[in-house]
This record gives structure tokens, C-alpha cells and sequence, in this order.
């Protein structure tokens, strides 16, 4: 039995996505305690719960302890990843994009005698804070893993939910593999070629919509960045495409070499519009300032893909690395033994990160794998 303490480094949610999907996919039981010590309030909300439920309908045969809300421990014992269609519903406005971010590494291995895809029903807010909006996942993150590691996931947004009262449903349909994933190697970032975004609004006026995108251009500009490149759309999503009111922003730029960084802000209560729009720019201002070929979040969501991949994965993130980031790989070499190496570059504004993957094939049963790391310090 796997035993992971929740507080540590990050000590969030993610401890959580990342430690069940590996314990599903890996075949070892896992006992997660302290979850979301420091938060207040501690324990699980009910979108982790959702996510974690997820994976015990996905793994067929499994048993899962305490996943229900305010929980502080849960013990899962993992069954076999089956293909199939699966739904989960937090009953809020929890992150769509992080009960994807569970449920996809499981479902990429699932096995089945047909090879047929996977299809998700997922609930709750496709544009929320404190978790990628769902177009950062549809234009950022889905784009780089289908380009490196060949992966088919095809995401369909039905509806959008914004909080507090959540109603958003996504469709997302995943083909499994039964090879092992390839390695991402992304070293050069190259020039800019275009920043493309999306503001928009939900039950509200669409001149806000285009506050929030004139101040989005303007700060990019002030930035330096050339005119003609940039390409932000405004709209007021259709009443039937949408449940309850909402604002925010993606914006996404890409490179010559093909690498894709993405920032975002959403509407608060209180917040100018045109505050959202700068928010938004200056996080991608900053995430290209660095150098890096992938930003701050998807600095830290590659690092399981890379685990499971076959050979070594070698990608230039920018310095410091996050929090997430340290997590996301102190957990993988912990339930893996997975090997990490940094090489920083000499102006000390970009480290590349090696991850030595595991190849890890669907059903493969990997036992002994926590011989790695026993503390953050030494990732």
C-alpha cells in the first residue's frame, strides 16, 4: 500500500488527480491522508470527490474509502480501467477541466477486447477560477499532448457553466492506446507567429465582452507585441448555450516551432472588465517574457504524461518552476520511481526538465515503483 501525504509541497487537489490516476493506472493501492490540510476548510470539496469517484467507476472492481466531502484520508484499492462512457457531476460550479484531468490519463490505458473509445460526460463550470478555463484545455493543452504524444481526445463543450451555480456540461470522447506513449521533447520556443483569444460574457451586456478585449489588445500592445498578430474575438454567449452569467478571457500564442502558451482571467464580482483584459495579457506577457515552450499550468500538467511515456521526455519550462510543477514530479518519482533531472540555462531564466518514463502499457501491473524520492527536497 501506497501512503501519500496530502500537505505536502502543493498539498491541493492535485496530490489527489495525480495519485489516484496513478494508482488506477499503476494497479497499487493508495492511501492519501492530510488532504488539503492547509486549506480552509480542509478535507475533500465536492468537485476532488467527484473526481476521484470518477476513476472508481472507471476502474472496474475497485474500492474506494472516504471519497465523499470534508473527507481528510481516502483509501483506494484499484480494479481494471475499463473503456466505456462514464459521467460525474459535483452538483457546483467544481472545474470540468480537473475531473478531465483525472479521468484522462486512466482512460488513454483502458482496456477493452473492441479497442473502442471512451466517452465522458462531464458537469459543473467549464469557466472557473483557481482551474484552467475549458478553452485553455480545448486550444492549449489538448493541442500540445496530441502533437507530441499522438493522443485522440476530442472535446465537445454542450454547454457552459459559470459560478456559483455551475450547470456546464462537456462531452469528451477518448481513443485508448495500447502502445506506449511517446516522449515530448519541446526545446526550441521559437518567435511568436499569432495570439489569438476569446472574451465573452453570459447574461450580460456584449459591450462588456469588448471592454475586456480592448483592454486585452491594449496592454499586449504596450507590451510590444506586433498588431498584426493578434486576434482576440469578442461575444455574448447564445442564452442556449450557456447556464447563468458569466465573463472572462482565453488568450493563447503560438510559435513558429508549434508551441502554444495560454493565459486567462475570469469575471469577479466587483472587477472592472477591462481589469479582467489586463489581467489576462499580462500573464501572457510574463509566461512568453520567461522563454519557456510551455506555460505555468502546462508546465506542471505534462509532467504525468511524461511519466508514463516510453524513453525520456525533455521539456524547457520556465524558472522558477511552480509549485504544482515540484509536486506534480516529487509525486510521480514517489509512486513510480520515475527519474527527473534540471539543466538550467546560463541566464538563469529557463530549466529544462528530463523526465525518464516509465513506458507504461494498459493493464501493465508495476509493482515496487515507490522506491523513489522520499521527499520533496530531492526531486
Amino acid at each position: 500500500m501506497n501512503e501519500i501525504d496530502g500537505s505536502t509541497l502543493e498539498g491541493g487537489g492535485q496530490i489527489l488527480r495525480n495519485g489516484v490516476a496513478l494508482a488506477a493506472l499503476l494497479q497499487q493501492p493508495v492511501t492519501i491522508s492530510n488532504i488539503r490540510k492547509g486549506r480552509s476548510p480542509p478535507g475533500l470539496k465536492a468537485q476532488h470527490a467527484a473526481g476521484i469517484n470518477l476513476v472508481g467507476q472507471i476502474s472496474e472492481g475497485s474500492n474506494l474509502v472516504g471519497a465523499r466531502r470534508d473527507s481528510q484520508t481516502i483509501v483506494f484499492t484499484p480494479g481494471e480501467i475499463k473503456t466505456g462512457r462514464y459521467s460525474a457531476d459535483p452538483g457546483t460550479a467544481g472545474a470540468i477541466t480537473l475531473l478531465l484531468q483525472i479521468a484522462l490519463p486512466c482512460l488513454l490505458f483502458a482496456t477493452s477486447p473492441s479497442s473502442e473509445s471512451s466517452t465522458l460526460i462531464l458537469r459543473g463550470g467549464t469557466n472557473a477560477t483557481q482551474a484552467p478555463q475549458i478553452d485553455y484545455t480545448e486550444q492549449v493543452f489538448l493541442p500540445f499532448i496530441r502533437k507530441h504524444q499522438q493522443i485522440d481526445a476530442k472535446l465537445d463543450i454542450r454547454t457552459r457553466g459559470y459560478y456559483p451555480k455551475g450547470g456546464g456540461e462537456v462531452s469528451v470522447t477518448i481513443r485508448p492506446t495500447d502502445t506506449p506513449l511517446p516522449p515530448i521533447i519541446a526545446l526550441e520556443r521559437g518567435e511568436i507567429t499569432s495570439i489569438r483569444g476569446r472574451a465573452y460574457v453570459a447574461g450580460l451586456p456584449t459591450k462588456l465582452a469588448k471592454e475586456c478585449r480592448d483592454a486585452a489588445v491594449a496592454r499586449l500592445l504596450k507590451e510590444g507585441f506586433d498588431p498584426k498578430i493578434i486576434n482576440v474575438e469578442y461575444l455574448r454567449e447564445l442564452p442556449s448555450n450557456a447556464f447563468g452569467s458569466g465573463s472572462g478571457i482565453v488568450l493563447w500564442a503560438e510559435t513558429e516551432t508549434g508551441c502554444i502558451l495560454g493565459a486567462s482571467a475570469v469575471g469577479k464580482k466587483g472587477m472592472d472588465f477591462d481589469e479582467v483584459g489586463r489581467e489576462a495579457a499580462e500573464e501572457l506577457a510574463q509566461n512568453l517574457k520567461q522563454g519557456g515552450c510551455v506555460d505555468e499550468y502546462l508546465q506542471d500538467q505534462w509532467i504525468i504524461f511524461g511519466v508514463l511515456a516510453e524513453g525520456k521526455s525533455r521539456v524547457r519550462c520556465g524558472l522558477p518552476l511552480t509549485l504544482h510543477t515540484r509536486t506534480a514530479m516529487w509525486l510521480a518519482a514517489k509512486l513510480t520511481g520515475a527519474k527527473f533531472e534540471q539543466y538550467p540555462d546560463e541566464d538563469g531564466k529557463t530549466v529544462i526538465v528530463e523526465c525518464q518514463g516509465i513506458g507504461h502499457v494498459p493493464g501493465s501491473n508495476v509493482s515496487n515503483r515507490n522506491d523513489g524520492p522520499s521527499g520533496p527536497g530531492e526531486t
